[in-house]
C-alpha cells in the first residue's frame, strides 16, 4: 500500500546563489556527510546538492508534514546503492513519523527518483507499506 508520495522541483542556480553566499554553513545544517562527500566528489556540485534538497521537501511532503513538525533536513539524506539508485534515509523525527503512519505487520519502504536537466532538479518520493512475511 502506498503512504505518501511527494515531489518538488529545485532550482541549481539557486542552490549555487546558497553555497555562495553561505558555504559550508548551508551545507552542514541540510546535507549529511555522505551526502557532501558524495557532493564533493561531483563536477555539478550545485545540482547534485539540489537533487537532494528537493529529495528531502518531497520526503517530507510524502511523510505528510512537510518540514515541520520537528523533522530536520539531516533527518532525511540520500545515498546511491553501488548501481547508481538513489536511496532515502531517514532518521529522528522523520523515521518516528515514518514509524506512526506505518501499519502494524508491514515494513515501510521509502523510494526515491532524482532527475536534472539545468536549472531545475526534480526529486520524487513514494512511501510504501509492505506486509511482513
Amino acid at each position: 500500500m502506498i503512504l505518501g508520495i511527494g515531489t518538488d522541483l529545485a532550482n541549481i542556480d539557486r542552490i549555487q546563489g546558497v553555497l555562495s553566499r553561505h558555504g559550508d554553513r548551508f551545507r552542514n545544517r541540510v546535507f549529511t556527510e555522505t551526502e557532501q562527500a558524495k557532493a564533493s566528489r561531483r563536477k555539478d556540485e550545485a545540482g547534485t546538492y539540489a537533487k537532494r534538497w528537493a529529495a528531502k521537501e518531497a520526503c517530507s511532503k510524502a511523510l505528510g508534514t512537510g518540514l515541520r513538525m520537528g523533522i530536520a533536513w539531516r533527518d532525511m539524506s540520500v545515498s546511491n546503492l553501488p548501481s547508481g539508485q538513489p536511496v532515502m534515509e531517514v532518521t529522528g523525527w522523520a523515521k518516528n513519523r515514518l514509524d506512526e503512519i506505518t501499519p502494524d505487520d508491514h515494513k515501510a519502504i521509502v523510494h526515491v527518483s532524482l532527475t536534472d536537466d539545468h536549472p531545475w532538479a526534480q526529486a520524487y518520493v513514494v512511501i510504501e507499506a509492505r506486509p511482513l512475511a
